[in-house]
């Protein structure tokens, strides 16, 4: 493996790493998403580079967009994250987040600069979508209506507890 992506590989291990351990040590429920999210756009890099990028899409699509959006609405919707950062905090965030985004153009400005050709380690595949799609959609279809059924489940039932009760 190219040194190049074998120092990638280990970029987004230890950001999917140190996300996950803010994740679990966060108190309020809100960071603890956009760790959680963080977490899941690492998990995505990593299997772009493992040459699954399906995989890695339907990460960002399926956890990071729609599960994540529903995990914050619910939050929210329950009035949970209601704590004030201080000013040092603050200036804690604003710095970790130029400092990553400094480090993701540094990153897009070399692979830009000098594209490395793909090495190779897995063989193409033209249509990875029709077969996952066809075995989804056939096969495993009472479990995918069924999962849908329970999220569903969940959100009214978040939406009810969430309701404030009005005394008549």
């Amino acid at each position: 493996m190219n040194s190049f992506y074998q120092f990638q590989f280990y970029l987004f291990s230890l950001l999917a790493i140190v996300s996950a351990l803010l994740f679990v040590t966060r108190r309020n429920p809100v960071p603890a998403a956009l760790w959680l999210v963080n977490v899941m756009f690492a998990l995505s890099g990593l299997y772009v580079m493992l040459d699954a990028p399906f995989v890695g899409i339907i990460q960002v699509l399926v956890y990071a967009g729609a599960i994540m959006v529903v995990f914050v609405f619910v939050v929210m919707l329950l009035n949970l994250g209601r704590t004030e950062l201080t000013d040092l905090r603050a200036l804690g965030a604003r710095l970790g987040a130029g400092i990553v985004g400094i480090a993701l153009i540094a990153n897009l400005l070399v692979i830009l600069r000098d594209p490395l050709p793909r090495t190779g380690l897995a063989p193409a595949v033209e249509n990875v979508v029709a077969p996952f799609a066809t075995s989804l959609f056939t096969d495993y279809l009472l479990a995918f209506e069924l999962t849908s059924i329970v999220l569903l489940v969940a959100i009214i039932g978040s939406v009810l507890l969430a309701k404030k009760r009005v005394r008549a």
